[in-house]
């Protein structure tokens, strides 16, 4: 996905104060329901008993908490089960098939995952800027403090959210000393590297708060912590010598389970081997196409970054428009425009390399921003199931999924005839995916190991883009390693809605257009696409049936 800063979380931040007192896990009732509206009101009961109680303030994810949490599970699942969905519309049946795949998540944490076993970076909660999926990439513990929602210098009222919040790391991170016992060797390598850039983010927010002394001290506390729990983990490295993949069996299990994903491992290394392959030969035919054609002026000031980047969001926003692709809503040009960011003289990242050639290419992947200010402005015609993030990220064959696919439509729908050139950075993209999916694949397959993977992606992306002295090839297949399925779901999203829109054009005939197709794609929510697709077509197709099956 596109960064130029770390990937970071959309966090429910009044919920650090309101969770201030300890919490009793909620205790499921023996009643089944049979309607869409008691399922509703299930949700918040389940979303409320998803997360960890508190103890002082602080998330309780010890191995008591854990298998107390584990065990009553198995009655939150029995109690969906007893729904009768008999008669309910294909929405309403979509919203208890999301609600089953959550519960499906929480039993695979316990299960396999464990992340606060497991994972050092689960206990990295201090992010400095936003991400542009509906919640943060990978395991997320309960009470994260995004400062990035805060205005500096902060008021009263901010203040005091984020002391709270900050006084809970120190103890937080005194309690993953003791239940950090895994012997995933990656895991633990590439976590004291997630948690030292929690240390930056805390010099950062301290840096912000001099006009408030308690927050500031509050931060240079955490900051001490978080160094200091670096230092451990460093310590802790010799003794780990153990895979950090969850295995073929599992990883089909969760594509199967959790991200509704009609393809197994297997079928996954085929088709991001055949994507790899057909992207890099696409990128041969335009290169020989476009010989002679003039390569594209890389941005080189910050005058040039401001003047490029804006137009570039002009000219999308005007194709959408006149090539009515979509319903274009009053909030969507200033959402991209937020996010154009500064000219930096840093060595470039791949993202940057394609971004500083032409600034029109990441905007259509910017779609992620669309979703957000949907999910925001348009919310309230959603079910409420779908007005918040998906746990677990569900969401992510449909919006990395889709923002993969919408970079190659634009180009097909015309974007770029003009700029030739730009095509060939459309396949690199859609090579480098490929690339690292297959690296994701094989570091859950245990053939790979962090640093392997993050070789073959970097050897099988073009142009040496993705190059190894850098930081984001390490940092993707360490979230991929973190979170299984997550490095294929642009590919596989991708390959869906291209299968989607087939099918709906297959319905429509003569009445197919794009607009109307994005249209009703856009109001079914941020869903995997197999719900969407059985949602849009009405079809329940024998694939996606395999994948509702207990």
């Amino acid at each position: 996905m596109y960064r130029q800063a770390r990937i970071v979380a959309c966090s429910m931040l009044a919920a650090l104060v309101a969770s201030a007192c300890s919490r009793e896990p909620s205790t499921p009732s023996a009643a089944s329901g049979k309607t869409h509206a008691e399922l509703l009101t299930f949700l918040g009961e389940w979303r409320s008993f998803q997360k960890p109680k508190r103890i002082g303030g602080v998330p309780d994810y010890s191995a008591q908490a854990m298998t107390a949490q584990h065990r009553e599970l198995a009655r939150w699942q029995s109690r969906l089960a007893a729904f009768d969905t008999t008669g309910w519309s294909i929405a309403d049946q979509v919203d208890y098939q999301i609600i089953r795949a959550e519960m499906n998540g929480l039993d695979f944490d316990h299960r396999v995952l464990k992340p606060w076993v497991n994972n050092p970076a689960f206990y990295v909660t201090v992010f400095s800027s936003e991400s542009d999926q509906p919640a943060r990439e990978g395991p997320i513990a309960d009470g994260t403090l995004d400062f990035w929602q805060f205005a500096f210098p902060l008021s009263s009222g901010d203040a005091a959210t984020v002391e709270s919040g900050l006084k809970n790391v120190p103890d937080f991170l005194a309690q993953a000393r003791v239940n950090l016992t895994g012997n995933g060797k990656d895991l633990w390598t590439y976590g004291a590297a997630a948690v030292r850039d929690q240390s930056g983010d805390l010099a950062k927010l301290a840096s912000l708060t001099t006009a408030t002394p308690t927050v500031k001290a509050a931060a240079s506390r955490a900051q001490a912590a978080t160094d200091s729990f670096a230092t451990w983990i460093d310590g802790q490295l010799a003794t780990k010598t153990g895979p950090s993949g969850v295995g073929v069996d599992n990883y089909n299990w969760y594509l199967k389970n959790v991200q509704l994903v009609p393809y197994t491992w297997r079928d996954e290394v085929t088709l991001m081997e055949r994507e790899l392959a057909r992207s890099s030969g696409s990128l041969l035919l335009e290169e020989a196409r476009n010989t002679g054609q003039r390569e594209p002026a890389i941005v080189s000031s910050a005058e040039e970054h401001a003047r490029r980047f804006n137009a570039a969001i002009t000219e999308y926003m005007r194709f959408l428009e006149d090539h009515r692709v979509l319903t274009v809503k009053p909030w969507m040009d200033s959402a991209l425009r937020k996010r154009i960011g500064r000219y930096s003289t840093a060595p470039r990242e791949f993202f940057t390399e394609v971004d500083y050639r032409d600034p029109v290419v990441m905007r259509t992947h910017g779609y992620h921003w669309f979703d957000k200010g949907w999910m925001r402005f348009d919310a309230a015609a959603a079910t409420p199931i779908r007005r918040e993030p998906l746990l677990y990220n569900i969401f992510n064959t449909r919006t990395e999924g889709h923002a993969t696919a919408w970079e190659e439509l634009m180009m097909q729908a015309g974007m770029f005839d003009s700029r030739p050139r730009s095509r060939e950075l459309i396949y690199i993209l859609v090579a480098e995916r490929a690339a690292r999916a297959l690296g994701d694949l094989r570091m859950h397959s245990n053939e790979y190991t962090l640093e392997q993977a993050s070789e073959f992606a970097s050897a099988n992306t073009p142009r040496g883009w993705l190059s190894l002295k850098g930081n984001l090839v390490r940092g993707e297949q360490h979230l991929y390693l973190q979170q299984p399925g997550y490095g294929t779901s642009y590919v596989v999203g991708k390959l869906q809605v291209d299968r989607l829109m087939s099918d709906r054009k297959r319905q429509l005939g003569d009445a197919f257009t794009l607009k109307r197709f994005m249209d009703e794609f856009n109001a079914v929510g941020l869903i995997p696409i197999s719900l969407v697709r059985w949602q849009l077509t009405g079809e329940l197709a024998p694939d996606v049936k395999a994948l509702l099956t207990p």
